[in-house]
Formats: structure tokens, sequence, C-alpha cells
């Protein structure tokens, strides 16, 4: 377990990025839900880049800082999902596809603009002993590490919904039907094969430093 001093400055880093993530995530499935002519999202009030109203009281506040203070690799948390009634897409399998990559691509936006913030932070001087370079860092780390964790096919993650509108309908149903162990097989893959996620999210993060131009001695 790491000591008091270390998480709380870990957490400091980490509140803002992390905040982002879920934020633009979510928000992400609404507006492209409404932008197919769901107005589930919009009624509900989550057509909004507030975090506030995407903020799950136990997924976004208590589970990261335990998270945090316990010394777990991975950054675990959620936000409240974003309702969206798909009855009311005018095509149903690509509008269905298009909202769930919506969340992972909200989440690779905010990581591409960490990296520019971080590489403007850098050529004003900012080195690794600063609060922001190390809160943009963790900004594009945890953004890219959040895009390829939803993007695993395991129901309910947003891969999952993705691969789902290829399969015949039986074999969807019976695809779904795995979602109430999800929890369970991603807390396997966090503790027995993290190298998963991990792997994919390092290429990613070395792919928008590269894009963006972030000095390599940044990293």
């Amino acid at each position: 377990m790491p000591s008091l001093d270390a998480s709380l400055y870990l957490l400091s880093v980490m509140a803002l990025p992390f905040l982002l993530a879920v934020t633009l995530h979510e928000a992400g499935h609404a507006f492209a839900a409404y932008y197919f002519g769901d107005n589930t999202a919009k009624a509900d009030g989550r057509l909004s880049l507030n975090p506030l109203v995407h903020i799950d009281p136990f997924g976004t506040i208590a589970l990261p800082a335990i998270a945090i203070f316990f010394g777990i690799p991975f950054l675990i948390g959620y936000a409240k999902p974003v309702m969206i009634n798909p009855r009311n897409f005018g095509n149903y399998k690509r509008d269905m596809v298009l909202t769930a990559l919506a969340g992972p691509a909200g989440n690779l936006i905010v990581a591409i603009f960490c990296a520019y913030v971080l590489r403007f932070a850098i050529g004003a001087g900012v080195t690794e002993e600063d609060w922001l370079y190390n809160t943009m860092f963790y900004g594009i780390f945890l953004n890219c590490l959040f895009m390829i964790f939803n993007l695993l096919p395991i129901p309910p993650l947003d891969g999952a919904g993705v691969v789902e509108q290829f399969l015949p309908s039986e074999m969807a149903a019976a695809y779904r039907s795995v979602a109430p162990f999800g929890f369970f097989i991603l807390m396997g893959i966090i503790i027995l094969a993290k190298e998963i996620v991990l792997v994919p999210t390092l290429f990613m993060v070395e792919l928008v430093v590269f894009l963006v131009g972030v000095p390599l001695g940044g990293f």
C-alpha cells in the first residue's frame, strides 16, 4: 500500500483527468444518441458536458479513491450510464455502433487535448516535477486506458455493443446474457492478464504523443 502522501498526490493529479474521462465518455454517448434521433439522454439531463450530471457517487468518487489508496494498478471507476432508446434510431445497427463508439471517441479527444496542453507546457518550461506535467500525462494515459478498456468485447462494455450488431439475433441475445458476469471477467483480466489492456493502451499513448508532437524527452 502506498504512503498517504504519495496517495494524496496521485489523487490530486488523477482527479481532473479521471473526471474529464468519464464525463466526455458518457457525454459522447448522449450526443451521438441525440444526433441519431433519440431524445432519452436529453430528457434525462445528460446532454451536457457538466461533470455533475454524469457523476455516480460510488463509481466516480469512492471507487477511484479506494483504487488509489490501496495501490490498485488500474484506476477503476465509472459514471452514471447514459440511457438510450435505440427504437428511435433511423438506422438501428449503424446508429447503435456509432453511439457505442462515441464514448471511446470522447476519451480519445480528451487524450489529444491533454497531449497538446502538455506539449505547450513543456515548451513553456514545465518539467516532470510540476503538477501540470503529471496531470496532463495522466490525462493522456487514463483516457487512452479508458478508450481501450471500453472497447473490450465483454458485455456490457461498448466493444460488446459494437460486436453484438454483427451477430445473428439469437447469438446476440446469448452474448448479452454474459453482461451480469462482465464485472468478474474484467476483474480477472485486471488481476491476471492486465497486459491485454496495458499493451494497446501504451501503444495509443505513444501514438497520440507522436501525432501531437510532444517532445520525446517529456515521457
